[in-house]
């Protein structure tokens, strides 16, 4: 069965238990004995945001901040399946790139969501869940071994020496990609291994998509990362991979992006 509660909320709890402490007790309790809990922000001003996502990770939920009628029919029906219905709990992905191909790589975003490399094996440390029909995109940026990049030095250990590669890795070798999951009543998790190789393709509509999203996104959080990102190029690619778009969220998109732009524009002509 699915057992969940949905919390529409601002995120001001002033009512009953409102530490946050004795929350995140009462929801770990709950979420031990198979209920889970999912978090709708609902209204403005005095919007907790960080607390309700917060809540939400640790009932083994989802959160979503409703700002309209249509991001309420996203959430609540087209999407229902992904964010209520579970079929895989602390979800767990673990990525190794191949150190005779990538010599360094940074993941986009995410930062709330990273684990120590320990606690990819410890079954008793809590991870995210996955719902029926829920996808994961997670965007990397890699340096290709022999290309120079200005980062921080090291200074050679005392002590150990640099690892090398597997001499069962293939030289054309990317990436191996692990995944660990527990059944929805399992307490026992499961271990999905896959190698990708070296073998660029050209972007399908969705991964195109997503790289649009991320360059808005370290646009906005003004990312010492952003390189030469812009909202011209981001805007571009986004409608080149809009596709198809019944329910218009992609577009939705753009124009927020566009938007973004021209309020940028119009702080700098301010200063």
């Amino acid at each position: 069965g699915v057992n969940r509660v949905v919390l529409a909320t601002d995120g001001d709890f002033n009512v009953g238990v409102t530490s946050q402490d004795e929350l995140v007790r009462l929801i770990e309790e709950e979420r031990a004995s198979g209920v889970f809990l999912s978090v709708l922000g609902v209204g403005t001003g005095n919007l907790k945001d960080s607390m309700m996502e917060t809540l939400a990770d640790k009932g083994n939920g989802n959160y979503a901040y409703l700002d309209s009628l249509h991001e309420a029919r996203k959430v609540l029906v087209r999407e229902a399946g992904a964010t209520l219905v579970t079929i895989a709990k602390d979800v767990k992905i673990q990525v190794e790139f191949n150190p005779a191909a990538v010599s360094a790589y940074r993941l986009i975003g995410y930062e709330n969501r990273l684990l120590k490399n320990e606690d990819f094996n410890d079954d008793k440390k809590d991870a995210g869940d996955i719902g029926s029909g829920h996808s994961v995109t997670a965007l990397y940026e890699i340096v290709p071994v022999g290309v120079d990049i200005d980062a921080p030095s090291v200074d050679p250990l005392k002590y150990q020496t640099p690892s090398q590669p597997a001499r069962t890795a293939s030289p054309d070798e990317l990436v191996t990609v692990k995944l660990r999951y527990k059944a929805p009543d399992g307490d026992t998790s499961r271990l999905l291994s896959t190698t990708l190789r070296s073998q660029p393709r050209p972007l399908t509509a969705n991964l195109g998509f997503a790289s649009a999203v991320a360059e808005v996104g370290m646009l906005l959080r003004g990312s010492k990362h952003a390189g030469s990102a812009a909202f011209a190029s981001a805007v571009a690619r986004a409608s080149k991979f809009r596709g198809g778009d019944g329910d218009g969220y992609r577009g939705e998109f753009i124009k927020l992006a566009e938007l973004a732009s021209s309020l940028r524009g119009f702080e700098v002509s301010q200063r």
